[in-house]
């Protein structure tokens, strides 16, 4: 196999491996709302537990990209190619983090607490779903016209994460007693908005990659 066959090959395979990644990383958040909601503290531990998996998996896909790296010594485009893969497989594994992180607030609750869990960090978890689809279909076509549709996506995850905010200081001042809750509740809706400000990331990776500058979604 030529040697520029070979290097798309071994690209396409990073770039796949980077895909899956990115369905843990959604996964994850998916189950850790689900989890909240349902104050499922065996489904929390699982997604916890899991997140080991999308460490070694980042650390992988690293690895290989490294090893393209020595062997082919691309320059320019190619290179860039690379080392924006390595970027956006740091802001998966980032945002698998703020998924466990809603796993852990899921323990701190515990079970059978009798709270209303804000219906709107479900929305905010929609919204961050439909953003990573939208952000990983511009990865894997490397179109820049579908990643600059992240940023007003993340301006309403921004808005939605306001609007919880506002209403959880009227609740402590209401009731002063539910301080865990809204802790809690505040630490998710963060970790989501989190979330949704990785993928506005691999936007702004994707542009830089075509375009060779740099562009602010946030």
């Amino acid at each position: 196999m030529a040697g520029r066959e070979q290097f798309e090959e071994d690209l396409n395979y990073i770039k796949q491996d980077i895909l899956e990644l990115s369905d843990i990383a959604v996964n994850a958040l998916r189950k850790a709302a689900d989890a909240l909601y349902n104050q499922d503290k065996a489904l929390a531990s699982e997604v916890i537990d899991k997140d080991r998996a999308v460490d070694k998996q980042e650390h992988t896909i690293k690895d290989q990209a490294i090893l393209l790296i020595a062997k082919q010594q691309p320059v320019a485009t190619d290179l860039r190619r690379i080392v924006i893969s390595l970027q956006i497989t740091t802001d998966i594994e980032r945002m698998a983090d703020n998924a466990k992180n809603i796993a852990k607030s899921t323990l701190h609750l515990g079970e059978d607490h009798r709270l209303t869990i804000h219906p709107r960090i479900k929305e905010m978890r929609d919204m961050a779903v439909s953003m990573n689809k939208t952000a990983m279909r511009a990865f894997q076509y490397e179109d820049v016209s579908i990643a600059g549709k992240l940023s007003d996506m993340d301006d309403k995850v921004d808005h939605l994460y306001e609007t919880i905010i506002h209403d959880l200081l009227n609740e402590t001042a209401t009731n002063p007693e539910k301080i865990q809750y809204v802790m809690q509740m505040a630490f998710s809706a963060r970790y989501i908005e989190r979330f949704a400000d990785h993928i506005t990331n691999i936007g702004e990776s994707i542009i830089y990659l075509v375009k060779g500058e740099s562009y602010k979604l946030n």
